[in-house]
Parts: structure tokens; C-alpha cells; sequence
């Protein structure tokens, strides 16, 4: 399990902690490691792989047309509460693994979003106090495949499938972010520049989001929540849309929560 010091340079916590879990992101276990010399700890010198950057993800909960400009390019209205729904845990992926593209898939899409993961139960929250919830934030691709998605009033078969939710490759602690609604965001296909945001143009806001899901659902430490998209998707192209195909690779960024990059390969029996 690494983690970034000062420096950029990746160290070696396995001799610390098995796993980054739901109980090392709860406010006692980020304490234990926040008194960590992350200097003391020994370099990754070789370059792994980066999985998801910790384990325990019970819900990946969503949240749809959450920028009034990607509701505008979708052609949708803006929402007048949070649109929540589920991504499959099946569907987790690293920030850097290959996102296959599903069979019989025709539309297939990319967002990038701010990740929210909890930190300790919530559980009919007051917007006030939503983010002392928070355990940190990270990168999500809510790769979408429209054709799954649009067949029904429920997106979840379009949001859900195998490798359509690269998080990574940090996990950057509350403390680190002082404010979450100012966090620029790109994401670029086969480096042409696709999406340009920033979550100050949130429609409901992570407090907002936070507290609006926790009346609905108990929301436990290690669940994420992806806050939505700004514009620039395949999806919102005009006049013609343009959707991702075998070969194409994403990269996918937010301030100061690091870079995922990705290639869409074809599916295989």
C-alpha cells in the first residue's frame, strides 16, 4: 500500500498497515497515520501498478447533471434536488487499468468527477455538518455507456459495467483539501482537451450532496460518491456526438488529487 510524501515520491506502507480500509480512513486510524515520518518509511523504486486506493467500498452512490452546463449540452433540465443513483462495485477499477468496452456497446463515454468518500457514518446529516463525514477525495471516471443508459428511466445498466469506475490513484485527506467546491478539472481524449471544469459550478454542492443522501441511505465508512460531471462529454458534441472506441485513451485529472490515464480496449469472451 504506498503513500506520496512531501516530495511526489511514492513510499512503502505495507509494513505499517496490511490495507487502507474503512477503519485507517476513520478519524482515529487517519490520526495513527498522520503521526507517520512518511521519510522514515522505504522508497518504491520500481513503478507498480496503482489499484484503487484503498479497499472497503460498500456503495458507490453517484449523482447525475450536477453542473446546470452539462444538463444544458445533455439537454435536460437542471435537477431541483440531487439525481442519485448506483454504480456496481464490480465496476471499480485503477486509475490506470484498461476499461473494457462492453459487448454489444455502441456509445461508450467518459466523466470525469470529484470522488467523495466517507469517513465515518452518516445517517440523516444536517448540510452543516456533512463534511466532518468526509474521510478525503479523489479521481473518478464515471465511464458511461449512453445506449445502456438512455434504453430505460434508470441509468444504472449504463453506469455499472466492468471497469466503468477507475478511482485513483490517491486518496488525498480532507485536511489537504480546504475547499472542495474550487478544485479545477480536465480530462482529455487521445490528448485533445474534453472536459474543463471546476466544482465551484456544482449545482448542490458536496455538503449538500452528503447530507441530501444520507436521508435516504446510511451512508459507512470506505462508501464513495461520485458529484458529477462539468461539460465536454461524448454525449454533448455538437452536431455529431463522439463516443470512445478500442484504441482511445483518456486522462483523466483533478487538482491536487493526481491523474489517471486510461486505453479503451475491445471486449473479449
Amino acid at each position: 500500500m504506498p503513500l506520496r510524501d512531501a516530495d511526489g515520491r511514492v513510499r512503502d506502507l505495507s509494513k505499517i498497515v496490511d490495507d487502507i480500509g474503512p477503519n485507517e480512513i476513520s478519524p482515529r486510524g487517519l490520526k495513527m497515520l498522520t503521526k507517520l515520518k512518511p521519510e522514515s518509511l522505504p522508497l518504491v523504486n520500481a513503478a507498480p501498478r496503482f489499484g484503487v486506493p484503498y479497499v472497503g467500498i460498500g456503495k458507490f452512490v453517484a449523482i447525475g447533471l450536477n453542473y446546470s452546463d452539462h444538463a444544458k449540452e445533455a439537454g435536460l433540465p437542471i435537477p431541483s434536488e440531487p439525481i442519485v443513483f448506483m454504480k456496481a462495485t464490480t465496476c471499480i477499477n485503477g486509475p490506470n487499468d484498461d476499461v473494457i468496452q462492453p459487448r454489444n456497446s455502441t456509445k461508450l463515454d467518459w466523466e470525469v468527477e470529484l470522488g467523495v468518500v466517507i469517513g465515518t457514518q452518516a445517517r440523516y446529516v444536517d448540510e452543516a455538518a456533512a463534511l466532518n463525514h468526509v474521510a478525503g477525495y479523489c479521481v473518478v471516471n464515471d465511464v458511461s455507456e449512453r445506449a445502456f443508459q438512455m434504453a430505460t428511466s434508470q441509468w444504472d445498466k449504463g453506469k455499472g459495467f466492468d471497469s466503468a469506475g477507475p478511482i485513483g490513484p490517491w486518496l488525498v485527506t480532507s485536511d489537504e483539501i480546504r475547499d472542495p467546491q474550487n478544485l479545477d478539472m480536465w480530462l482529455d481524449v487521445n490528448g485533445k482537451r474534453m472536459q474543463t471544469g471546476n466544482t465551484r459550478t456544482m449545482v448542490f454542492n458536496v455538503a449538500k450532496i452528503i447530507s441530501h443522501v444520507s436521508h435516504y441511505m446510511t451512508l459507512l465508512p470506505g462508501d464513495i460518491i461520485a458529484t458529477g460531471t462539468p461539460p465536454g462529454v461524448g454525449l454533448g458534441i455538437k452536431p455529431t456526438p463522439v463516443f470512445l472506441k478500442p484504441g482511445d485513451v483518456m486522462t483523466v485529472r483533478i487538482q491536487g488529487l493526481g491523474e489517471q490515464r486510461q486505453k479503451v480496449v475491445a471486449h473479449s469472451a
